[in-house]
């Protein structure tokens, strides 16, 4: 095997050659073909063992942005996942699943300014390949792919992306995101008002305090830049400096915009106007009278949409948590119309306004992206929800940190224990018993365990009964069946125990 130190130099030579071939403007082929050589270099290179000097400087920890979960913050974990996905269930949504690594350019020109963001994976010689950014790009490709025109799914699943992670306020490089989409042709706003009832709900049975979900249109947006009088090649990147305003005052947002992107004072200052604008249903019919939104088409199509999204909420009895924010933008290129944004909302003082300390959910419509993917650029509008968990599960954390709650971290009902010595054969027929009839149960690992010391286990990990087999109990075909918490303890039979335990400790019993 050639060493370290002569594949480095052939690395070396390799990079230069490539170097020389670019200057010379030789064909893309002959290019393709060396970088193919120095990549699989490189593949040799990461393959090789560290030097000992490495293998000593190595510190044992998770990559940047990403973190292990014990099973307490599991528990925490499982408990709102069980929320969402019954939720998804309850609007009739069945799941799917997508690979974790795509190729490229499924992802390419997706994400506008964000795809920088998105990892890509070390090349062996074969297809070029990236991680999921999001769910919402797999969707539309799996649409495409298996010509699907209609569909109302959910997908929970990691998603990664190379941002300045922040754990402490749930952001990760790492992370779960959950999905709930709806696509095909359908009357306008009905299932956009859906999706914002989704999250009005997931918000308020998992209980992180205040909240508000933002609303806007991606049309009004653009007709907005129009009339403001900003160049249509600029909207996006403009898009992208409004999608700011929930995090950077307006001064700063727009000195980005003039100083930055171009934008002229006179035309910062009118679209300033404009995205300070909030309120509900009453907006969206003083905004259909503005003189100059009145003359863009675009504007006027997403304030109607607006209108009646509004009317729809009103019968979903959730507009008292919807606000009409014209700032609202959010930068991924592939949102066409309605789009929504859920923050929480930080109490302030008597009297004041709430202020909002972070996203927890977002979506939107995009009703081109499924086209993209299809050879015939054929239409499957869709629109969609994603809730950041990562943020949630950080939250409730927290609260169950300061509420000093105790986690259950298993939903075992009973243990099987004995208080004389050489009955473990006695008590893994039990359990076995239990278990056959579908009660969740454990035994020591020991032969001859201290009942004192089953009893400890069972008040350390939250088991509620405990089964407790003796001679005479198995003379009598009883089990004695201690409660944990009020140390009450009653004799029921073999035939009646799996019975007993379900009353007193029924399974679905979690924390």
């Amino acid at each position: 095997m050639e060493s370290k130190a002569s594949i480095k130099e052939q690395i070396r030579v390799q990079t230069e050659v490539i170097s020389t071939l670019k200057a010379q403007k030789a064909s893309q082929e002959q290019i393709d073909k060396e970088l193919s050589k120095l990549l699989q270099l490189k593949a040799q290179l990461g393959g090789e063992d560290d030097d000992d000097e490495d293998k000593h400087s190595f510190v044992l920890k998770t990559p940047k942005g990403t973190r292990d979960f014990n099973p307490k913050q599991m528990a925490i974990r499982e408990k709102v996942f069980d929320i969402i996905v019954s939720c998804f269930k309850r609007h009739g949504a069945e799941t799917i699943d997508t690979p974790v690594f795509e190729l490229k350019e499924t992802l390419m020109g997706k994400y506008g300014e964000d795809s920088k963001l998105i990892y890509d994976l070390k090349d062996q010689g074969g297809e070029l390949l990236s991680l999921r950014y999001d769910l919402t790009v797999p969707f539309a490709r799996y649409l495409a792919m298996n010509k699907i025109t209609n569909i109302r799914r959910y997908h929970i699943a990691k998603v990664y992306r190379r941002d300045n992670p922040a754990m402490t306020r749930g952001r990760f490089r790492e992370f779960y995101q959950c999905d709930f989409d709806v696509a095909g042709h359908y009357d306008p706003m009905i299932p956009d008002a859906e999706c914002v009832r989704i999250v009005h709900e997931i918000l308020s049975k998992v209980g992180v305090g205040d909240f508000r979900i933002k609303v806007n249109d991606r049309r009004l947006l653009d007709g907005m830049f129009a009339v403001c009088g900003v160049p249509e090649e600029k909207f996006r990147t403009v898009c992208s400096s409004v999608d700011k305003l929930d995090k950077a005052p307006w001064q700063d947002v727009r000195a980005e915009m003039v100083n930055e992107k171009g934008v002229a004072p006179k035309t910062a200052d009118q679209i300033g106007a404009y995205v300070s604008k909030r309120g509900g249903k009453d907006l969206a019919e003083e905004l259909l009278r503005d003189p100059k939104l009145a003359q863009n088409e675009q504007a006027q199509e997403g304030l109607k949409d607006m209108k009646l999204l509004f009317e729809y909420l009103q019968l979903f009895k959730v507009t008292d948590k919807v606000v009409f924010d014209l700032s609202l933008a959010r930068g991924l290129d592939y949102y066409t119309g309605v789009i929504y944004e859920a923050v929480l909302i930080q109490p302030q003082g008597a009297g004041e306004e709430g202020v909002a300390v972070g996203s927890v959910a977002g979506g939107g419509r995009y009703d081109y992206l499924v086209g993209m993917f299809d050879p015939k650029g054929k239409k499957v509008p869709c629109v969609g929800v994603s809730i950041g968990i990562e943020r949630l599960f950080s939250i409730m954390e927290q609260k169950t940190e300061n509420s000093a709650e105790k986690v259950r971290t298993t939903e075992t009902q009973v243990l099987v224990a004995s208080a004389q010595k050489d009955l473990l054969e006695e008590r893994l027929k039990l359990v076995a018993e239990l278990w056959d009839a579908g009660i969740k149960a454990e035994v020591v690992y020991k032969a001859n365990p201290k009942l004192l010391n089953q009893l400890q286990y069972c008040e350390e990990t939250g088991i509620p009964l405990v089964a407790i087999l003796g001679e005479q109990e198995l003379k009598d075909g009883v089990v004695k069946l201690r409660c944990v918490a009020s140390r009450e303890e009653v004799e029921v039979s073999r035939a009646q125990l799996v019975a007993e335990v379900n009353r007193r400790a029924p399974p679905q019993q979690r924390c």
